[in-house]
């Protein structure tokens, strides 16, 4: 994101972080008055506990573009900027660069691989699934390995929470939750899609 956009963005919010305190105006001649048309040289001054008004700025400003994301958690991160369109727009484009895809519908026999990220004190881990027939004519998605320790506290809920029954698209919630980038998608011992390639 351009400096000037993040400044913008940091001065709205800080002229008015909640609508419950009153619009803050900035001084004309200050720097940020520049990137403010509505500045004025009355300042209303209003107080707020720092690490609170950081989260207002924080869920304000978008993520890094260089920084791989989900589909719902593009939607989730535009829900916190209160832009419904944005929302929309990041499931839509997640479900459409599913169904798009040259290697889509999923068939029996495809592996999925999901890789996660470290998280406290979890390293980061792996899990493999299998696309199989299901007994209604649609698809279930089995896990068949992951790379945790047993020991792992909490494996049962860590584990396996993609696999799904006879889905008519086993993969979507895989693909909106975890994000296309951190799956390998095998078909026929060919790798059809690679999460993170560049």
């Amino acid at each position: 994101m351009r400096r000037s956009e993040a400044l913008k963005i940091i001065t709205r919010v800080l002229r008015q972080p909640v609508d419950t305190v009153p619009t803050a105006d900035l001084i004309s001649g200050h720097p940020l008055a520049a990137f403010d048309p509505d500045a004025t040289d009355r300042p209303k001054p209003w107080a707020m506990q720092v690490d609170v008004l950081a989260l207002k700025i924080a869920a304000q400003l978008p993520l890094d573009e260089g920084v791989e994301q989900s589909p719902l958690a593009r939607a989730e991160d535009a829900k916190r900027r209160r832009d419904l369109g944005a929302e929309l727009a990041a499931l839509q484009q997640g479900h459409a660069d599913l169904t798009t895809a040259p290697w889509y519908p999923s068939r029996p026999g495809d592996l999925v691989h999901v890789h996660y990220e470290p998280v406290g004190q979890m390293a980061s881990f792996g899990e493999t699934y299998q696309v199989v027939a299901a007994a209604h004519g649609f698809l279930s998605m089995r896990l068949l390995c992951h790379t945790l320790p047993d020991d792992t506290e909490f494996l049962e809920g860590l584990v396996g929470c993609f696999a799904v029954d006879d889905d008519p698209d086993p993969l979507m919630e895989l693909w909106m939750e975890a994000g296309p980038h951190r799956l390998t998608i095998v078909r026929d011992g060919r790798p059809v899609h690679i999460g993170g390639a560049r």
